[in-house]
């Protein structure tokens, strides 16, 4: 059974975790500290975990970044806090997603188990498909609906870095880093205009915006 470390302070929220995950086929193993989390993921190290933000000794997006040092364990965080700052912070630490309180119990399953999906996947897979999309990362080739789709080497390379982390929200600094280098991190404008040359070029579902953060890849 996949086993998901748990990290929160507040026992009703704890409590409805575990019953969520037992629904869904996981084990849920409780925590309602900072310490308390990383002493049990050094001892049996989890499959995921669930992080909440605020914890009574620190700060969930240090445990993410703790984790993050000895683990590519898929890192979700689940905050009551939804300012745009706090969501950059936890995903630049390495976490997968964030999920915003109160939340729908079917959204979370589904996350975590994209997440999971994610982590089984290997980097170098040749071919990535998805509704009619397919993006040959060996060949550097695009087709949509079996017709190539002509890309500059810079929107294939944005696309590909998408691809590889479909499901995962990454954020427009990481994204510049990523795709263009460090002295564009701050370059949105760069982003948004290749982002927007993309959605043309494939259709608008498969590159998700949140708002002020970033983009995701559609996972279906």
């Amino acid at each position: 059974m996949t086993r998901v470390l748990v990290v929160d302070d507040e026992p009703q929220i704890l409590r409805a975790l575990r019953v969520v995950l037992r629904e869904a086929g996981f084990e849920a193993i409780p925590a309602e500290t900072a310490g308390e989390a990383l002493d049990r993921a050094s001892v049996r190290p989890p499959d995921a975990a669930i992080v909440d933000l605020v914890l009574p000794d620190g700060d969930g997006v240090e445990v993410t970044r703790r984790l993050r040092e000895w683990s590519d364990m898929p890192i979700i965080v689940l905050s009551a806090v939804g300012e745009e700052g706090e969501k950059v912070r936890a995903l630049e630490a390495g976490a997968d997603d964030y999920i915003t309180k109160p939340f729908g119990p079917r959204e979370l399953v589904a996350r975590l188990q994209a997440a999971l999906r994610r982590a089984g996947t290997g980097p170098e897979e040749p071919t990535i498909r998805a509704d009619g999309l397919e993006v040959d990362l060996a060949a550097r080739v695009v087709r949509v609906n079996g017709e190539e789709v002509h890309l500059t080497p810079i929107e294939f390379d944005l696309l590909r870095t998408l691809a590889r982390h479909r499901g995962r929200l990454l954020t427009h600094r990481g994204l510049l880093v990523e795709v263009w280098g460090v002295e564009y991190a701050d370059d949105t404008a760069v982003l948004r205009t290749h982002v927007a040359n993309l959605r043309r070029k494939i259709g608008p579902d498969f590159i998700r915006t949140d708002p002020g953060v970033g983009y995701r890849f559609a996972d279906s």
